[in-house]
C-alpha cells in the first residue's frame, strides 16, 4: 500500500476553497517535514508550502496569505487549506514527506510522494 495518500482536490470556482489532506503511513515514524508541490502543464514545478515537525512553515509567494499548511504529528497528517482560489492555482498537487530513517544502522533521508490530486479552479 502507498505510504502517502492524499485527497481533497476537486473543481471549484474562483474565490472558493479546498482543503487537501496528506496521510503518511504509521510505518513512517520520523517525518521531519511535509508539504505540497504543484505541477501545471507547461509550467515549472513549484513548491507550494511546507511545514516542519516543529511547526515552521514556508509558502510560495504566489499563495502567501491565501493558503495555510498545518500538521498533526500524532496522525502523520498534513493539511493544506486553500482559500481565495484563483484559476492560476489549477494544477496537480503532490504531497511529500521528508523522513529520517535508519538503514543498516545508518541514518538516511527519504522523500515519499503522494499520488497527486487534481485541483481545478474555474473562472
Amino acid at each position: 500500500q502507498a505510504q502517502l495518500v492524499e485527497s481533497g482536490g476537486g473543481l471549484v470556482q474562483a474565490g472558493g476553497s479546498l482543503r487537501l489532506s496528506c496521510v503518511a503511513s504509521e510505518s513512517i515514524f520520523s517525518i521531519n517535514a511535509m508539504g505540497w508541490y504543484r505541477q501545471a502543464p507547461g509550467k515549472q514545478r513549484e513548491l507550494v508550502a511546507s511545514i516542519t515537525s516543529g511547526g515552521s512553515t514556508n509558502y510560495a509567494d504566489s499563495v502567501k496569505g491565501r493558503f495555510t499548511i498545518s500538521r498533526d504529528n500524532a496522525k502523520n497528517t498534513a493539511y493544506l487549506q486553500m482559500n481565495s482560489l484563483k484559476p492560476e492555482d489549477t494544477a496537480v498537487y503532490y504531497c511529500y514527506a521528508d523522513a529520517t530513517v535508519q538503514v543498516m544502522g545508518r541514518t538516511r533521508s527519504r522523500t515519499y510522494w503522494g499520488q497527486g490530486t487534481q485541483v481545478t479552479v474555474s473562472f
